[in-house]
């Protein structure tokens, strides 16, 4: 992915497990983004959305420590934030609402998932 694709956009990470938040935060930076968070539970994810006026875009891991992310979606969704969600669930958990949300199934890719935020944000 060109540099360019991400340079300067703001983009929320919500992902529970360390090492791949780490990687993800790692991928982004490299490729331009400026990282918000990340954030590894519900709380804090909605914590840094109220405290961040601008996010161009999220990646969100479904499933933070048994608790499902879509409060913090539906906010983002409200402010007209592009999202991907991060998963290992099939499409019944996901509210109707989310349908047209692209999805990285778990196992996930980095370079998959950072080519994905940006193709939302730039549509």
């Amino acid at each position: 992915m060109p540099d360019r694709t991400l340079r300067n956009c703001r983009v929320l990470v919500v992902e529970d497990e360390y090492m791949l938040a780490d990687e993800l935060t790692m991928e982004l930076g490299d490729a331009g983004a400026v990282v918000i968070g990340p954030a590894g539970t519900l709380e804090d994810a909605l914590a840094l959305i109220e405290a961040e006026p601008k996010i161009d875009g999220a990646i969100l891991d479904v499933n933070l420590r048994g608790v499902l992310v879509f409060p913090a979606a539906d906010v983002l969704a409200g402010r007209n934030v592009p999202i991907i969600f991060t998963t290992g669930y099939d499409a019944g958990v996901f509210p109707m609402r989310f349908d047209h949300v692209h999805r990285c199934e778990k196992p996930i890719s980095i370079m998959c998932v950072t080519e994905a935020i940006g193709l939302v944000i730039h549509g």
